[in-house]
């Protein structure tokens, strides 16, 4: 296939429509794409298109790519759905690469109510994350209750929030089917609201001179600011979410914790779908997270399992002294996560414009976590894996049975997770053996280093 197909396949993957994704990703398929036996980066963090990607890609897309760039593992996580769950292992199946998927919100932290912690300028406010999910809550369970539940408010909050900058901004005020129409599974982030605010104003200002006035006067700045703003694309998005929906600009209202879900909620909701919840850390700069170890004990104590972390904000600084303190904290925080049997779980979102594909683990600044970021992703692959074919998971009664101490526990799965990826042709064996069996062919093939038929 020559470049133009490929390209134009890619862009298939994005679509909305499933069908046509599957024939795209099939189509691709046959291609040669490289081997994976010196797979060194992964990224469990992908934000798909059913929350927000900065290039809207689809999680067939997603997976394409980490193949083609030889991931040794490759996630997606999207804020408050699973919607991305089934097509992104079907997708890992075909293509053979490991995988996870998991989910992210925003919860409150009752004892760190008047800290802030990950979430700038609102105290209490924490980003906290799941991962290992492997199969989708059954319709009528009290887990699909709860997830719609948290999809539910916050379309509320969309809604409200949608209200609050439409008073400001009544020539290109929205309808929330506006912000609907850029995401497949109705689940839109406040990221969406934004780009629906800068897609309607290209509509009502189609000429480029009333566009670079409008966003002058309405951004305050000067119009060759304007222009640089509108033109780099990445800095207009960032520019309109502080104006319109960041602390102190007009739609913003500070949270409390009625706004969001206590933690130890979300953490019970993860753990009752036998997937691992994950404490997040930004930088180690805020009140809340000068003391890592003591906000992992407390997180730990109300069910975290595992360390989500974006090595990217930790190291690729411009500023030098910034960067000192941040790759201080990144140390400090990456030991109490060790000191504690915690996996660490990494990644970088994608969604916005500039951000990395995949952190560079052979760098200088994080070669030195390299084999431990590599040993997370081979737990929660590890613990993907059994959980999917053989009912056998992390935080689950049968290996905590097994291997009640926590470093054996870690070195089980992670043996599991450095398995070859799965394809659709040892994904069918175990389908068809039976959990019990899955489980023993699981754990021989471990044992082998290799998949035994």
């Amino acid at each position: 296939m020559d470049g133009e197909i490929i390209s134009k396949l890619e862009a298939s993957l994005n679509s909305f429509d499933l069908n046509e994704r599957r024939y795209a990703l099939e189509q691709l398929i046959k291609l040669t794409i490289q081997d994976d036996s010196k797979l060194q980066n992964v990224n469990l963090h992908f934000h798909s298109f059913n929350s927000y990607h900065a290039d809207f890609w689809s999680p067939s897309r997603i997976a394409w790519e980490a193949k083609k760039n030889a991931l040794y593992a490759a996630g997606i996580i999207d804020f408050d759905v699973l919607a991305g769950l089934e097509e992104f292992f079907n997708a890992s199946e075909l293509l053979g690469i490991r995988s996870s998927v998991g989910i992210e919100t925003r919860a409150f932290l009752n004892e760190y109510a008047n800290l802030e912690i990950d979430s700038p300028g609102e105290p209490g406010v924490s980003y906290i994350a799941g991962t290992g999910f492997y199969k989708l809550p059954d319709r009528n369970s009290e887990q699909s209750a709860v997830l719609e539940s948290y999809n539910q408010k916050a379309k509320g909050r969309n809604i409200e929030l949608i209200g609050r900058i439409n008073k400001h901004v009544p020539e290109i005020a929205l309808d929330y089917n506006e912000v609907l129409r850029l995401t497949p599974s109705g689940n839109a982030t406040e990221r969406h609201i934004i780009s629906a605010y800068i897609n309607k104003a290209n509509a009502v200002y189609p000429d480029k001179k009333s566009l670079i006035s409008y966003w002058s006067s309405m951004l305050g700045v000067d119009y060759q600011q304007a222009e640089k703003i509108i033109e780099s694309g990445s800095k207009l998005e960032d520019s309109v979410r502080t104006k319109f929906a960041k602390k102190g600009g007009f739609g913003y209202l500070q949270p409390s914790s009625e706004t969001f879900p206590p933690v130890e909620e979300f953490f019970a909701f993860v753990k009752s779908c036998g997937a691992i919840p994950m404490e997040s850390w930004l930088d180690g700069t805020s009140d809340g997270e000068k003391d890592g170890k003591a906000l992992l004990e407390l997180s730990k104590s109300k069910g975290a399992a595992a360390l989500n972390l974006i090595p990217d904000r930790n190291w690729n600084i411009s500023d030098s002294n910034q960067k000192a303190i941040k790759t201080t904290n990144l140390k400090k925080i990456v030991v109490a996560a060790v000191s504690m049997d915690m996996p660490i779980h990494i990644g970088t979102e994608m969604n916005k414009k500039g951000l990395p594909f995949v952190d560079d683990l052979n760098g200088a600044d994080l070669k030195p976590y390299k084999e431990v970021f590599i040993n997370g992703a081979q737990i929660i692959v590890g613990h993907t894996l059994l959980a999917r074919f053989a009912d056998y998971t992390y935080l689950g009664d049968k290996a905590a049975n097994d291997f009640p101490d926590l470093k054996k526990r870690n070195m089980f799965f992670a043996s599991v997770g450095t398995l070859p990826a799965l394809d659709k042709s040892i994904g069918d064996i175990l389908r068809e053996s039976g959990e019990e069996k899955a489980f023993g062919i699981i754990c021989e093939s471990s044992k082998k280093g290799k998949w035994i038929k």
